[in-house]
C-alpha cells in the first residue's frame, strides 16, 4: 500500500468511527475523532449555527441514540479528498430521525492521527 492509500485509509476509519459514534451516541467515540477545539456548523434553517465541541457532546450524552430509538442505520461516506499529507475532507450522508444529514467534514492529522476540526451540516426533514 502506498502513502496515498494509507492516508485514505486512515481517513475513511476516521470517518467510519464518526458515524459509529453518531449511530450509537458514543460521546468517547465522538471525543476520539473530534480535535478538542473543532466547531460545528449549520445554516440550514435561515441563521448560523455554531457549537463547540463540548456543547456537541452535551447534545448527544442528553438524547438516544439512533439505535436506542430503534432507527435503522441509514449512513454512507460520500466523499474522501485527500489534499496534503495534513489536511482531508470527508462528505458523509446519516440521520437523526425525522432529519436526514448531509455532513462535511474537515480533517487535520496532527501527531498522527486523523482528527475533524470543523464539521458543517444541513438537514433536510
Amino acid at each position: 500500500m502506498d502513502t496515498t492509500d494509507a492516508v485514505a485509509k486512515a481517513v475513511r476509519e476516521t470517518a467510519q468511527m464518526y458515524l459509529d459514534a453518531l449511530f450509537f451516541g458514543d460521546v468517547q467515540g465522538f471525543r476520539s475523532v473530534f480535535h478538542p477545539q473543532a466547531h460545528l456548523y449549520s445554516a440550514t434553517e435561515g441563521k448560523l449555527v455554531h457549537l463547540t465541541v463540548d456543547a456537541y457532546m452535551d447534545i448527544v450524552a442528553n438524547r438516544p441514540s439512533p439505535q436506542e430509538k430503534g432507527d435503522p442505520r441509514q449512513d454512507e461516506i460520500i466523499s474522501i479528498s485527500v489534499g496534503s499529507p495534513t489536511t482531508a475532507h470527508v462528505r458523509v450522508k446519516d440521520v437523526y430521525l425525522p432529519k436526514k444529514f448531509v455532513d462535511d467534514l474537515t480533517l487535520v492529522q496532527i501527531d498522527g492521527k486523523w482528527q475533524i476540526v470543523s464539521k458543517v451540516w444541513h438537514f433536510d426533514l
